[in-house]
């Protein structure tokens, strides 16, 4: 297994360094990809890289969502002779004492998904916590399964070789729909899943890219489809079951 570590960001330029610092440590070099940030973000990116030699920028000149975003990133690992990506958001929110875990998870089954299963303190807003547990219902419902435990943490492993053939085969959204539209894509293609629990903290004041209205309605479409695209798949007879690659079966969903 050869991972890099991935960070996509959006003008978190105040919060980007202490991240990076973070994952001193794991001793893996890091790919970020700046998702069209103004000049003072890409002025900060630009030193950060200039002066830690395991940190690698890719620019995109304009802003496409944190999905567009991530898929570049996957298609930049993968082209640069990586098999595996640890991501994490730019904001702080993920806690990088956890990557040992996510790597040993990621080496134990190299094919698996493998997701971050969010252990939130008393600063995680009640209205993100009923979201959360929404979608992973409609996630238990699209996979017929229960094995993914949190279908929104951004922290977490995934296998590019497959990830990388999905998507030059099958569309996807470019915005916050992304991260769950990809677990179901992945959990029909057969792709074992692997969750690590992870502590996730919410800042006080941190900047947020969630757009109350139209990522809902984003996620609300992408749900509808999924569905749509899970009866279909019953109807033809092929199996949509999802598995925890710890276990080695799914459990189908009531």
């Amino acid at each position: 297994m050869k991972a890099t570590l991935l960070i996509p960001i959006y003008e978190h330029k105040d919060e980007i360094g202490a991240v990076v610092d973070s994952l001193a440590p794991a001793g893996l070099p890091c790919l970020i990809v700046n998702d069209g940030s103004g000049e003072e973000t890409r002025a900060v990116l630009e030193r950060l890289a200039a002066e830690r030699p395991w940190v690698r920028l890719h620019h995109r000149e304009q802003n496409g969502g944190r999905g567009a975003a991530l898929k570049t990133g996957y298609r930049v690992a993968f082209e640069l002779g990586y098999s595996h990506a640890l991501q994490l958001d730019a904001d702080g929110q993920h806690d990088a004492n956890d990557v040992p875990a996510f790597i040993a998870a990621m080496a134990d089954d190299p094919r698996a998904l493998v997701l971050g299963a969010p252990r939130f303190d008393d600063s995680a807003p009640k209205s993100r916590l009923y979201g959360r547990q929404l979608s992973r219902l409609m996630v238990w419902l699209a996979t017929r399964s229960v094995a993914v435990e949190d279908p929104l943490c951004g922290f977490r492993g995934i296998p590019l070789g497959p990830t990388v053939a999905l998507l030059a085969a099958t569309p996807t959204g470019d915005h916050m729909e992304f991260d769950p539209q990809l677990i179901i894509q992945l959990c029909w293609a057969g792709v074992p899943v692997r969750n690590v629990p992870t502590r996730v903290v919410y800042r006080s004041g941190g900047l947020s890219h969630f757009d109350a209205l139209w990522d809902n309605v984003r996620l609300s479409g992408m749900y509808t489809r999924a569905l749509g695209g899970m009866l279909w798949r019953l109807a033809l007879g092929r199996g949509t079951t999802a598995s925890r690659s710890d276990s080695g079966t799914g459990e189908d969903a009531p």
